[in-house]
C-alpha cells in the first residue's frame, strides 16, 4: 500500500546568481557646491565605497600662496552600489547631497571602464587639468607606457597634444599631456 506521503529527494540549494540590477556599478552623486570631500567621507563612515577624485591646485591670497587639494569635478562625487541596494536611500539622506544623475529620476550607471581611466591618470600623479566636455573629435587609445589602455579624445593646441577623458553622463572632462607616448585610433 502507497504511503499517503510522497517522499521527495532535496532540492540542491540554488547558486547565487547575479543579476545585472545587483552588480555593483559606478553611479554620480549631485552635491552641494564645495560638499564633496564632506559628502565622500560621510558615506564612507557609513560603509558606502566613493570615489572623489582630486587635484592639487595652488591658490593665491592676498597675503600668500596655499597648495590645496579640490575635486577634480566640482559638485559631483562617485559612489559603487548596485541598482536597488539599500545603500541608495543612505546616500540620497546624506547631508550635502542634491540627488543621483540619471534621467527622469533613474539614476544611471557610468560605465566602469571611464573610472577607471580617470583613476589611472590620477594615480600617475601626472599633471592634469580641468577640460571643458567635448563630444566632437577622435577616440584614441593610448598604447606602452604606463598609461597603456587609457582612452580619450586626441585635442591639439599649437604644438601640445593632450589626452581628453570624459564622463558622459556628468559632462566634465580632464586633460594631461600625451607628448611622448604611442596613441592609436579607436
Amino acid at each position: 500500500m502507497a504511503s499517503p506521503h510522497q517522499i521527495w529527494p532535496p532540492t540542491p540549494p540554488l547558486a547565487t546568481v547575479i543579476t545585472p540590477a545587483e552588480k555593483l556599478r559606478w553611479y554620480a552623486i549631485h552635491t552641494r557646491a564645495r560638499h564633496e570631500m564632506k559628502v565622500s567621507a560621510q558615506l564612507q563612515a557609513k560603509g558606502v565605497t566613493t570615489f572623489l577624485p582630486q587635484i592639487t591646485q595652488r591658490h593665491r591670497w592676498s597675503d600668500r600662496y596655499k597648495t590645496i587639494q579640490s575635486a577634480l569635478f566640482s559638485c559631483y562625487t562617485f559612489v559603487q552600489m548596485n541598482g536597488r541596494s539599500e545603500k541608495r536611500q543612505v546616500v540620497l539622506q546624506t547631508p550635502g547631497v542634491v540627488g543621483l544623475v540619471g534621467i527622469h529620476g533613474e539614476a544611471l550607471p557610468i560605465p566602469d571602464k571611464e573610472i577607471e581611466d580617470i583613476q589611472a591618470l590620477l594615480s600617475r600623479n601626472l599633471t592634469c587639468a580641468l577640460y571643458p566636455f567635448v563630444k566632437v573629435g577622435q577616440r584614441v587609445r593610448i598604447r606602452g607606457g604606463c598609461l597603456d589602455g587609457v582612452a580619450g579624445v586626441l585635442v591639439a593646441k599649437n604644438s601640445d597634444r593632450s589626452l581628453v577623458v570624459s564622463i558622459e553622463l556628468i559632462q566634465r572632462s580632464m586633460a594631461v599631456r600625451i607628448d611622448g607616448y604611442d596613441v592609436e585610433m579607436i
